[in-house]
């Protein structure tokens, strides 16, 4: 235990909430710069909605969204254009808090007048979406999906998808929202920490049965049915590429704030939770990304009134138990140099574990901790795991990790085969077209100037102006000045970051649409924007090579 840090470098620290909770100048680290930002309802919003004005028919999976309150009188005007052009749509809409989690705040409207506008609206921003009125059910149940995705590197891209998840069931039998049920939580919101206060919530033995379920066991039942299950996942994986895609950009942002291109730091990946609803037609809908979504596997059951304990989940102890092993196989730092056999993680000297001492144990309070299972224990402040296992916590270390005699060597091949599949770059060549935003941020991050800045200043969009040539008789420096206070202003307005001045990466990408959608005309908005963007690389790479020419000279 080293409850005040350790000195010694680790090559993995696993942090409980965000790459901040401890500085940190190697290794490899579980969280990403700006994830928890990044994933928020409101800035996932933007991010999608960008992609959908770019490619509409490839981002359908995210709903119809608005942000509040800056958006409540085109989200009222929205709906009465709609209800005018079609009398017959009823609709129903879900009104979820910026900063909610575990289904805290939201709640179910019919109209935009039923928003509550209280004081809250204003401090406590929120995302309203239209509600999926016809989702698939299961044992007349509405459910959603919990899919762990692991992002193990931003540049180049990689992603895995594990191949089992967990499904998510309301407690009261589904139907469409009317006036009268919308406030039914337990029949409408499939969040677990909602539902497992209900007194119909199953807590089962069984990963087939009860109200959280592998995913395996659905599409078991859906294959039986006739459901084509391999088009279901190749949905489900499409959906989370683009979504990866989406957020791509933005994490770059904050990447090169935090580990500066040149100077030594630590490498990231991250576990993420992808919340996924099918529709009666199966069609996968994203509802939100989760960047830190629990990995505990138990649930604490009532002996006697204000007394509990904590019980092993099977169905959460084959998913996340998994996932976390497999994650770990996959980032070992010196796998690729011994592949004959090892340890379980031999070739990892330590790993440092950073979580808040409000962690729970987690164990098997049968079998204890087996060791083939590569449970964690959260059980203090501050946990370090070298490969030769020293006493730990007496009633722990004696049950579980003990000695380094504990572990036997094992082949790799001895190992489950790993649950995590890689989608990218395995499915790049499919997905490649939609990465404009990228190389928009690519930009972007080049006229920062500054290192360790998030927002681009008046001069370094001026230099960009210059350098690609965007300028003309029809667009003066002057109008560029008045098109970066304009956006950058309005940006600014919405509370989105008041730590720095200038403009950032949402507002860089509307001005450049704009500047695009001025160059040219005629074209559709992604061809617009993919020819601007090949026109700026093209005029940087010609004053990149007159400078080394010049510098040559």
């Amino acid at each position: 235990q080293f409850p005040f840090g350790r000195r010694l470098p680790c090559d993995i620290y696993w942090h409980g909430v965000s790459f901040h909770d401890n500085n940190i100048f190697s290794g490899q680290v579980n969280k990403f710069p700006g994830m928890m930002e990044t994933v928020r309802k409101i800035t996932l919003s933007r991010a999608m909605r960008t992609m959908q004005d770019l490619f509409p028919l490839e981002y359908n999976f995210y709903p119809r969204s608005w942000i509040l309150p800056e958006e409540l009188p085109l989200f009222v005007a929205e709906v009465r254009m709609l209800k005018d052009r079609n009398p017959s749509w009823k609709p129903t809409f879900i009104v979820k808090p910026d900063g909610g989690c575990q289904g805290d705040g939201i709640y179910l409207i019919k109209d935009p007048s039923d928003i509550r506008l209280t004081g809250s609206i204003q401090s406590r921003p929120a995302v309203v979406q239209e509600y999926i009125c016809k989702p698939l059910l299961v044992d007349k149940l509405k459910f959603d999906i919990r899919l762990y995705v692991l992002l193990k590197s931003l540049e180049p891209l990689e992603i895995y998808i594990a191949k089992d998840g967990l499904s998510r069931f309301c407690t009261e039998p589904y139907q469409e929202p009317t006036l009268k049920n919308l406030h039914q939580v337990f029949m409408h919101l499939t969040n677990y920490s909602l539902n497992i206060h209900s007194g119909n919530f199953i807590h089962s033995a069984s990963v087939n049965t009860g109200s959280k379920r592998t995913f395996s066991s659905i599409l078991c039942r859906l294959s039986s049915r006739g459901a084509d299950v391999k088009k279901l996942w190749s949905d489900i994986i499409s959906l989370v590429i683009k979504t990866i895609i989406a957020l791509t950009p933005e994490l770059k942002v904050y990447y090169q704030s935090d580990i500066p291109a040149g100077k030594p730091g630590p490498t990231c990946f991250q576990i993420l939770g992808f919340d996924i609803l099918l529709m009666k037609n199966l069609k996968p809908i994203l509802l939100e990304v989760n960047a830190n979504p629990s990995m505990r596997i138990e649930h604490e059951q009532e002996l006697s009134p204000g007394v509990f304990e904590n019980v092993p989940s099977p169905v959460d102890e084959e998913v996340k138990v998994a996932v976390i092993r497999d994650t770990l196989r996959l980032v070992d730092p010196q796998k690729k140099k011994k592949k004959d056999t090892h340890l379980i993680f031999p070739h990892l000297h330590s790993v440092l574990i950073f979580f808040p001492p409000s962690y729970h144990v987690m164990y098997n309070t049968e079998k204890k901790f087996r060791l083939n299972k590569i449970i964690l224990s959260f059980h203090t402040h501050l946990l370090i795991f070298p490969t030769q296992v020293q006493s730990l916590h007496a009633g722990i270390a004696g049950n579980y990790l003990g000695t380094a005699s504990n572990y036997e060597e094992l082949p790799e091949a001895a190992l489950p085969s790993l649950c995590l599949k890689q989608v990218f770059p395995k499915y790049a060549k499919q997905f490649s077209y939609l990465r404009l935003v990228d190389r928009v941020a690519a930009l972007f991050i080049r006229f920062l100037g500054v290192k360790g800045t998030t927002k681009l200043g008046p001069t370094g969009f001026r230099t960009f102006i210059r350098n690609c040539k965007l300028s003309n008789s029809n667009f003066s420096m002057a109008a560029v000045d008045i098109l970066y206070i304009d956006i950058t202003r309005r940006w600014n307005s919405m509370g989105i970051d008041h730590k720095e001045s200038g403009m950032c990466l949402q507002a860089f990408v509307e001005a450049f649409f704009c500047l695009a959608q001025k160059k040219y005309k005629s074209l559709p908005l992604h061809d617009q924007v993919a020819s601007l963007i090949e026109l700026c690389e093209c005029r940087l790479a010609a004053l990149r090579g007159k400078r080394l020419v010049w510098g040559c000279g």
